[in-house]
């Protein structure tokens, strides 16, 4: 059969089960050449159509900078394609539910899907940990230096755990790359003193825990569900290693199939939308006419958008205690609120009042987002920006308002969403195709890691099931609330709990390295994106670039 399956030859210590074992067809890496050189010509030819469209003329210059960017983004999400997915194959080829090379084609193409049917609630999550000012001026110098030090980063860490056949997580790694750049910004902004408060260390809280969390449900659960299926599901074949090249009996090869693809989708689902806002920074940055705001928003959603402001506005005011000020000081107070994280005092509601009143009155001059002028255009995102985190920020105290004022307020922040906040199709596209391609080559190492180094014994129809299931459970229950998890914590940790479950134990050593893997990610990404970002602002400041 033809495959899409490209591969490096392993390491040459490494054993090779014979299911590893095929050629892959030359028309298949022509498909694979012409799908990956056409995902990047759609981006391009998108960037010119939608830039035209709105009157920005990219510079030769800019353009080739932009196309750079987005070759980095989408290698990004290249590299996590044959680095996470392998989690989400080596279940059927370890219990030969699917030959290797049919797996990694059916894992991508399910992958691809999870990215275009994504709610896009993740893909916007972990911009908000980067620093306030990074994203309000993420067209200058300290922007792009932001987005290449973390996306660099996150490249180099997951190739280097790659190589070594270890499954690291692409989302704690991106973490690690974003924490980096915004504890180094602060750090060279504001030296030592307070030197964290760049840094949304709540959010990053609400982010890291899902991060820590994963291996303790996937090795629990997974645990706990082969314990329950070995009572209720009294058939020893289940429990033992496969003979030979011996197919799965037909109700369980068909759950393993379903598990698979479920994991692949969830995958696709979450991981990709990271990608997708990392790209929306980037578009936004050289770009900012045509990406800053949605102009697909029709102006029939005007009045909406300025009476939901109006009774925000209103809300605003009655927390204020009369204090008043001007759109620049407005802009001023809601900035330093969001870096030091503190959103409750009168001033801040003062200073919403008059940002939210202001921006209500120039949307509805202009008639809709799609009729903001180009030299307006960063200014109205940005004021959008401001308001929406902060009142983010102060409704997460309780208490700040009654059941009335959080309703108006709840409202006017999904308008303001709607309006700075959205993913062109063509952005989830390109970022389903590079996952997708992107599944179907490299994944040899992480596969015979998952597969042959966790448990002491031989994987399981149980041990593969109930793993891809805890897994994609989780997962899919993640992307419902908006919370990047790591699809590799979790199917690797569920494949040990349930190795434990089977009686057959772990492999000391892999457990040792995943361990230490999970621990030095974060400090290694932060180190390595920091170190990269105050270099690319130093040569820039050297160049005369600034």
């Amino acid at each position: 059969m033809a495959t899409l399956a490209l591969d490096q030859a392993p390491a040459a210590d490494t054993p090779q089960p014979s299911r590893f074992d095929y050629k892959t067809h030359p028309i298949a890496r022509l498909l694979f050449a012409v799908l990956l050189a056409g995902g990047l010509a759609f981006a391009g030819w998108n960037v010119l159509t939608d830039t035209r469209g709105v009157g920005e003329e990219l510079a030769l210059g800019v353009f080739a900078f932009l196309g750079l960017a987005l070759l980095i983004a989408l290698g990004f999400e290249f590299v996590n394609g044959f680095h996470d997915t392998a989690n989400a194959v080596a279940t059927v080829i370890y219990t030969n539910s699917m030959p290797a090379h049919f797996a990694v084609v059916w894992s991508g193409f399910f992958n691809f899907l999870g990215v275009m049917f994504s709610s896009g609630a993740v893909a916007y999550s972990i911009i908000t940990l980067l620093p306030v000012d990074l994203i309000l001026n993420v067209g200058s110098a300290g922007g792009f230096a932001m987005i290449f030090a973390l996306l660099l980063a996150a490249v180099l860490w997951n190739l280097g755990t790659w190589y070594v056949g270890l499954p690291n997580s692409s989302s704690h790694t991106l973490i690690g790359s974003v924490l980096g750049v915004g504890f180094a910004n602060q750090l060279i902004q504001a030296g030592s003193r307070g030197g964290t408060a760049g840094v949304d260390w709540s959010q990053a809280q609400k982010v890291l825990t899902g991060l820590w969390m994963a291996p303790l449900i996937g090795f629990g659960a997974a645990l706990l569900l082969l314990f329950v299926m070995r009572a209720v599901v009294r058939r020893p074949d289940l429990y033992k290693a496969p003979e030979g090249d011996k197919a799965p009996p037909r109700g369980v090869r068909a759950l393993l199939i379903f598990t698979c693809t479920a994991v692949s989708f969830s995958h696709g689902s979450n991981d990709g939308q990271k990608g997708m806002g990392l790209i929306m920074l980037i578009l936004i940055g050289c770009a900012p006419t045509a990406y800053a705001l949605n102009r697909t928003l029709p102006a029939s959603a005007t009045p909406a958008f300025v009476q939901t402001a109006n009774t925000a506005t209103a809300v605003f005011d009655a927390h204020s205690r009369g204090v008043e000020m001007s759109t620049d000081q407005a802009r001023a107070t809601l900035t330093s609120a969001l870096q030091q994280r503190k959103a409750d005092t009168p001033q801040v509601f003062g200073a919403l009042e008059s940002l939210s009143r202001d921006l209500s009155g120039r949307v509805a001059g202009y008639g809709s987002l799609s009729k903001v002028p180009a030299e307006a255009t960063s200014n109205v995102r940005n004021d959008m920006y401001l308001v929406l985190d902060t009142t983010r920020l102060a409704t997460k105290k309780p208490g700040a308002f009654n059941e009335s004022e959080a309703a108006a307020v709840k409202e006017f922040q999904t308008k303001l969403e709607a309006g700075t906040r959205f993913i062109p199709l063509w952005v989830k596209i390109v970022v389903a195709i590079a996952l997708g391609l992107g599944t179907m080559i490299g994944w040899k190492r992480i596969v015979i890691t998952v597969g042959e180094r966790i448990g002491k014994q031989h994987m399981t129809y149980g041990m593969g099931a109930t793993a891809e299931l805890v897994a994609a459970a989780t997962i899919l229950s993640a992307d419902r609330f908006g919370l990047p998890v790591s699809t590799t914590h979790i199917l690797s940790s569920g494949v040990a709990g349930a190795s434990v479950a089977n009686g057959q134990g772990l492999q000391g050593r892999t457990i040792a390295q995943l361990a230490a893997a999970w621990l030095l990610t974060l400090p290694a990404a932060m180190a390595l994106s920091g170190g990269l970002y105050w270099l690319m602002l130093v040569a820039v400041k050297a160049y005369g670039l600034s």
